[in-house]
């Protein structure tokens, strides 16, 4: 059955941090880019507007985009089949609902994990 399960989302001050966790099926994982994406809060339906703010090979090669590049880090145990997300100096523009996935193919969608930032 193919799974996500993101989890350790919260409510923090502008600054601090939060580390999502996400738990995937072994037959989404294994050997497959990761990536977490953010849905913003007023999007119009689900999965609209869906951004991708940092990805990780099988191998462990990261990527993010400018905005969270130095604040979040993603890494992942491929023992356990999860992938995580530490964000750092978190900011109100952080705000979001948080999903794992795999890009490019794009699973079911779990049903993310909250974070918001307040200022």
């Amino acid at each position: 059955q193919v799974q996500l399960v993101e989890s350790g989302g919260g409510l923090v001050q502008a600054g601090g941090s939060l580390r999502l966790s996400c738990v995937a099926s072994r037959s989404i994982f294994s050997g497959k880019t990761m990536g977490w994406y953010r849905q913003p809060p007023g999007a119009q339906r689900p999965g609209a507007q869906r951004e991708l703010v940092a990805a990780i090979t099988g191998e462990g090669s990261t990527s993010y985009p400018d905005a969270v590049k130095g604040r979040f880090t993603i890494s992942r145990d491929n023992a356990k089949n999860m992938v995580y997300l530490q964000m750092n100096d978190l900011r109100p523009e952080d705000t979001g609902v948080y999903y794992c996935n795999v890009p490019g193919i794009l699973y079911k969608w779990g049903q993310g994990t909250q974070v918001t930032v307040s200022s």
